[in-house]
């Protein structure tokens, strides 16, 4: 078995229907280059217009709520996200975790949400500087590991994300040393929690991905994709990170 590399934008709090049309391009993209897998977390607002408007183009939602239906104003199901035109939603991701202070324990409840409804899961881990800076970085990523990843998840539906909160968005990267040492710890941390399994799991790495950085980021031991936030708002600045992909060779899992 191979891991394909996976390159998955997350437009974030950003978008209208006028800037749906940068989906052609990637979509394009994505169909020039099938060793690649592409997908696209969009605000709930334009999931349905952006799943009709490029079907080729794995759509997929930023959150989900963990209870399929009840009192939650303003909270949004997997069912919902899936009738939508949804394929996928993110999970635990860092400015959730820091900026709705949601939980690893938040963050288990809806990838299983996610998956009890069909969808697939990226589900995303990662320090912050200051813990970076204390020498805990290993640490908090396998606990967040441990809290988050189901027991059932498996690689036709689950993929784990690594995303130092310091790097999104800043520009800041952690030296390929790094990333491959967090990686090779993520790798282990899930075949001690789920087997061999483990070794078919793609880990992506996300923060401050663009096309200048992709080949480089994305040749590191264990980093099977990217998730990508600011570059991947436009066709011109995701489709390199893709190209960078599709350049590379397939990892044997």
């Amino acid at each position: 078995m191979t891991r394909r590399k996976l390159v998955a934008g997350n437009w974030k709090m950003n978008g209208t229907r006028a800037d749906l049309g940068e989906l052609d391009g990637i979509a394009a993209s994505a169909l020039a280059h099938p060793n690649v897998d592409v997908a696209v977390a969009v605000p709930f607002t334009l999931i349905a217009a952006a799943a009709e408007r490029v079907p080729t183009l794995a759509i997929g939602a930023e959150d989900v709520h963990e209870k399929p239906s009840g009192a939650h104003t303003g909270c949004v199901s997997a069912g919902m996200v899936r009738e939508a035109g949804a394929r996928f939603t993110l999970s635990g991701h860092s400015e959730r975790r820091a900026d709705q202070h949601e939980t690893s324990h938040d963050a288990w409840a809806k990838a299983m949400a996610a998956h009890g409804e069909g969808l697939s899961v990226i589900l995303c881990c990662g320090e912050t500087e200051a813990e970076r800076d204390a020498g805990r970085a290993e640490r908090v990523v396998q606990a967040q590991i441990e809290k988050s990843v189901p027991d059932n998840a498996h690689a036709d539906w689950f993929t784990l994300a690594y995303e130092p909160r310091w790097a999104i968005g800043t520009g800041k990267t952690p030296t390929e040393e790094d990333i491959a040492s967090i990686h090779a710890i993520a790798r282990a941390k899930l075949r001690t929690m789920i087997g061999d399994a483990a070794n078919a799991i793609r880990i992506l790495y996300g923060g401050s991905v663009t096309g200048d950085n992709a080949a480089r980021l994305l040749s590191v031991d264990n980093v099977d994709g990217a998730l990508v936030g600011g570059a991947s708002l436009t066709a011109a600045k995701f489709v390199p990170i893709i190209e960078a992909a599709a350049g590379l060779p397939l990892v044997q899992a």
